[in-house]
This record gives C-alpha cells, sequence and structure tokens, in this order.
C-alpha cells in the first residue's frame, strides 16, 4: 500500500510517500519546507506567520514530493508538465493527514488540501493525531536494501513510548497498534518547551535545543545542580517549569555571563532533563514489562538523550531494546504522518474530518 501524507501542524509544511511493506514502511520520499529562519527572528512560532508560509509552500511542497523520480512511473518533460505528478497521484492508495493537536490556521492549511485530493481522487483519507504520528517514526526505514534484516529493526510490544517535544512530554503504554494507554504527561512545560525557553535566557537563537546540547559538552557538570522536578513521585508525570525558574534565578545571580558558565549552564539543564526524563521512563518499563521502548519527538534528536538511556538499560541489564528514528524524522515530518495511517487504517468520508487543535490522546 502506498500512502501520501500531509503535515502542518505547526510552521513545517511538509509531504511525504511511503510504501507499507507488512511490519514496517518504507520512504520512498520526504520533502519539507521550512520556515524556520522566520521565526528564529522573533525567537518562537508566530501562528498567523506560520499559516501564511504554509498556504504559499504547501502546493509547490506537494508537487515537489509527486516529482520525485524515484517514485515516478512517467516522467514529466519540464516543469511545467504536470503528467508526472498525475501519474504518481493514481498510484496512491490512500491519504493521510494530520488532524492535530496544532495550530489551527496550520492544520487547515494541510487538512483542507488532504480533503481536496481525497474527493477530486475518489482515494480514502486517514486522519492522524500528530503526536501518535511522532511514535510511527520508529517504524521507518528509508531504505530497506541497504538494512540486512529489517525484522529485526522493527519493535516488539508491549512497548513504552515517550514523546518528548517542544509542546509534549507524554509516556504512552503501547500494547498493540492503535492500543494506546497515556500513563501520564507534563504538567507545564515540556521539555522541548524548557530547552527554547532556557536558551532564549541565554541568549540562544529558536529552537535552542541544539545549541544547549553542543555548549552541554563543553560545560563542568559539577558546577552547577538544577532540581528534577517529580522525579521521586511513584507516578508518570513530568514537570520542567520549576527547572526552568530555577536556571533563571542562576542567570539573574551570576555576575558575568560568560562562555564557560553559559557552557556549564548548559550542561545542568541538559543533565537534569535527561536525568528525569530517563528514570522515570525506565521506572515506568520495569512496572509494566515492556518489550521495546519508543523515543520521538524532537527532543528524541538529542544524542546525549539516546546515549545516556542505551546506558542505562546496560546498566541495569533489563530485557528492553530502545528505538528511536533517525534524527530528521524526529522533527515534524509527513513520513511519519503516513506511517501511522498505514499501522491504523481507517478511513473516514472527507466530509467529517475537521481540524481539531486541542487534540489529544
Amino acid at each position: 500500500m502506498t500512502i501520501l501524507g500531509i503535515e502542518t501542524s505547526c510552521d513545517e509544511t511538509a509531504v511525504a510517500i511511503i510504501e507499507g511493506k507488512k511490519d514496517y514502511v518504507e520512504l520512498k520520499t520526504n520533502v519539507l519546507a521550512t520556515s524556520l529562519a522566520l521565526h528564529a527572528k522573533t525567537g518562537g512560532i508566530i501562528p498567523e506567520q506560520a499559516a501564511r508560509e504554509q498556504l504559499k509552500y504547501i502546493l509547490p511542497t506537494l508537487k515537489k514530493a509527486l516529482d520525485t523520480p524515484s517514485i515516478l512511473k512517467t516522467h514529466a518533460r519540464d516543469t511545467h508538465d504536470t503528467r508526472g505528478t498525475l501519474d504518481t497521484l493514481k498510484n496512491i492508495d490512500a491519504i493521510a493527514v494530520t488532524y492535530g493537536p496544532g495550530l489551527i490556521g496550520s492544520l487547515l492549511v494541510g487538512v483542507e488540501t488532504a480533503k481536496t485530493l481525497a474527493y477530486a481522487l475518489n482515494k480514502p483519507i486517514i486522519p492522524v493525531n500528530h503526536m501518535v504520528g511522532h511514535i510511527y517514526a520508529n517504524f521507518i526505514h528509508e531504505n530497506s536494501k541497504l538494512v540486512p534484516s529489517p525484522q529485526s529493526l522493527i519493535p516488539n510490544f508491549p512497548a513504552l513510548a515517550l514523546v518528548v517535544s517542544g509542546g509534549h512530554t507524554d509516556l504512552l503504554l503501547m500494547k498493540k497498534h492503535g492500543d494506546f494507554k497515556l500513563l501520564g504527561g507534563t504538567r507545564d512545560d515540556a521539555a522541548g518547551e524548557a530547552f527554547d525557553k532556557i536558551g532564549r535566557m541565554l541568549g540562544f537563537a529558536y529552537p535552542a535545543g541544539p545549541e544547549i546540547e553542543r555548549r552541554a559538552k563543553l560545560g563542568d557538570p559539577k558546577r552547577f545542580r538544577f532540581p528534577r522536578p517529580l522525579l521521586s513521585d511513584k507516578n508518570h508525570e513530568f514537570s520542567f517549569s520549576g527547572l526552568k525558574t530555577a536556571v533563571l534565578r542562576e542567570v539573574q545571580t551570576v555576575k558575568q555571563l560568560n562562555t564557560e558558565t553559559v557552557n556549564d549552564i548548559c550542561r545542568a539543564t541538559q543533565d537534569a532533563i535527561i536525568d528525569v526524563l530517563v528514570k522515570k521512563t525506565l521506572r515506568a518499563a520495569n512496572e509494566y514489562h515492556v518489550t521495546s521502548i519508543l523515543l520521538s519527538g524532537g527532543v528524541a534528536a538529542n544524542q546525549t538523550l539516546r546515549d545516556t538511556f542505551q546506558q542505562k538499560i546496560t546498566d541495569q541489564k533489563l530485557n528492553v531494546k530502545l528505538f528511536a528514528p533517525a534524527k530528521n524524522l524526529c522533527t515534524d515530518n509527513a513520513a511519519m504522518i503516513a506511517s501511522a495511517a498505514y499501522f491504523n487504517f481507517e478511513p473516514k468520508p472527507w466530509s467529517e474530518i475537521t481540524a481539531d487543535p486541542e487534540l489529544y490522546f
């Protein structure tokens, strides 16, 4: 089955095509138009600007994905020849689209585009929860021909999914495809949001996570120690607003915020966030006897987080396997939306699909 995915929940405009291979999906093309440079200037996303950029990008992005040579059955002769695009559309079996959560204006761009395609082509359409989509990035192989045994890289159930991004820090028990139980989430700031807000205090551009990770490698792990909120609580909830406040207090206290001090603060910040994420996730993994841990979301691209998870699993001799998507599939993309649709194939009439910015699990 070949599925076209569309993702416009926040500031990215993404279109992808995947091919289902029973237990995993193979990525055929993945096109992303980003307005990150625009939002970096304002230190964050302005919803109206994001939606306007997506209106501008959605059709060119769609055409570029459909015109990728590797998936074309017939090549268009020039940029004005639409035969290649139409030929690819005919070979699409279904259309998947993010319908929430997210920014309402942005969601509408993707949802209305997908509904129009589904109606015009008489193709089934599958609405996908954006956060569920992140989890299914773990089932994508960018080129299965290069993988000796894709089967060995497929998560087994029951699995524990940690969705950690700028808007979410959620822990879910996944017994099978489509069977999710939310164990806990963040009470306030998400982990990615904490990275960004602390980065702004330190003068970093948005998004700040990658720069904090880079600076943390140069920092002294003993100079500062910030709080680990809810770490000792025997629940599956998270909280990072207290950490943000503690860092702000330290920034206001130090007499000179030089490079060395900034690096040390970055190290302490990252250590605190990773400590909470890893310990609470592994505690839940033991409690529910899972066989797989699935990392996902933008923060899952943090290599230190991945390495710490793997080291703790080894140290504790846990019988659990860690999975994390390719780093380019951790942030918002359409491939994960198409992947989620393949494993949870529940088409709905196009006329019944509406954008839901407040959607949760």
